[in-house]
């Protein structure tokens, strides 16, 4: 359950309420109240006297800096993702682009910020009123992100889930299921072992979907009866992926099947085992959770679990468009599924 928003009001020792109680009360979105506040988009005259009735009943007194925050429509999306060095882009772009594309259909464009925008970012953003609306991704589980997003009173989706989205639309992917195909790919073609390249030890950013295709990757491994060993990089690069190649090509020799998370260091273990004289789908298999265009990039085509950027993006956007229109109703949660597992030539097959 999310924590109380409501404010100590110094004058009388009383909580004060805030334009998400109100939404509460009124049963709308906080963006809802925000356009009944703001004028500046319609709302059906049922659902403005439902508000304006829930502000009476609080005795709800808007902020001035918020009423004055909309004064105009921009058509534009402020879209904040992380680029830093340790980025993964082949892993992020994908998506950046689909939302590009689909602001642009519908006759908007998009700001896009890749610092590492804080709290203090994003209220500096909307308080510019450059833009309508906000995409968040890169969301991690405890975000401190979420708190200043809920207060803008604009539409925000948050591609990726926090363990509390403070009323906000969230889109995720299943990676569990992912984690899950992948394993039974190796259990079904006769794998007594599995080794999944694991994060960076230093790493600082910790995301649901990461901790969730881990442990979905473990339990699955114990279901089949199969060792599986999660083997952590001691550091970010080519140079941890060298560093703990000997414990993750262990049993190199005892039908060993490799999983990777990521479009990068699906590279560097292509490359590792080429350096190794190892063939992938011979001597040992190689599974990734990556696109279908990264899986077809390489000479031998690698078997994959596709995350499915494009159909994360589309349906953000779509959720972000039905805010910006009026859309009512209660924060949504939409996981999109994996399509299945394709093998291709780096499965090898080990049968009795």
């Amino acid at each position: 359950m999310a924590r109380d928003e409501r404010s100590p009001d110094k004058r009388n020792g009383r909580s004060t309420p805030t334009s998400r109680d109100v939404a509460a009360r009124a049963g709308v979105a906080q963006s809802t109240v925000s356009a009944v506040m703001s004028g500046n988009r319609a709302v059906s005259a049922e659902t403005r006297a439902r508000v304006e009735r829930a502000m009476r009943d609080l005795h709800y007194q808007p902020n001035a800096g918020a009423r004055t925050l909309r004064t105009a429509k921009t058509n534009v999306i402020a879209l904040i993702v992380h680029l830093g060095p340790s980025a993964d882009a082949a892993e992020s772009v994908p998506y950046i682009d689909t939302i590009i594309d689909r602001a642009r259909q519908s006759d908007y464009e998009v700001a896009l910020s890749t610092v590492r925008e804080g709290p203090d970012g994003i209220a500096r953003l909307a308080g510019r009123s450059i833009c309508d609306a906000f995409v968040l991704m890169d969301i991690q589980p405890d975000d401190d992100r979420i708190p200043a997003a809920h207060d803008l009173g604009l539409p925000v989706v948050l591609v990726g889930r926090p363990e509390d989205p403070r009323g906000l639309d969230v889109v995720d992917f299943n990676t569990r299921r992912s984690a899950e195909l992948l394993v039974d790919e190796l259990a079904i073609t006769g794998h007594r072992h599995i080794a999944v390249l694991g994060e960076p030890t230093d790493a600082h950013d910790h995301f649901q979907f990461v901790l969730d295709f881990y442990d979905a990757a473990r339990a699955r491994a114990d279901l089949h009866g199969i060792d599986l060993t999660v083997v952590p990089r001691p550091s970010d690069g080519w140079d941890g992926v060298v560093a703990c190649a000997d414990q993750l090509l262990t049993h190199r020799d005892d039908r060993l099947g490799l999983i990777t998370r990521a479009p990068r260091v699906t590279e560097w273990l292509v490359r590792l085992l080429y350096d190794r004289h190892l063939v992938p789908g011979e001597d040992i298999s190689l599974a990734a959770f990556c696109t279908n265009d990264t899986a077809l990039s390489y000479p031998r085509p690698i078997t994959n679990v596709s995350p499915r950027p494009h159909a994360v993006s589309n349906l953000a956007m779509e959720l972000l468009f039905d805010r910006l229109e009026g859309a009512d109703g209660p924060p949504r949660l939409e996981m999109v599924e994996p399509r299945g597992l394709v093998r291709r030539a780096t499965t090898a097959l080990f049968f009795e």
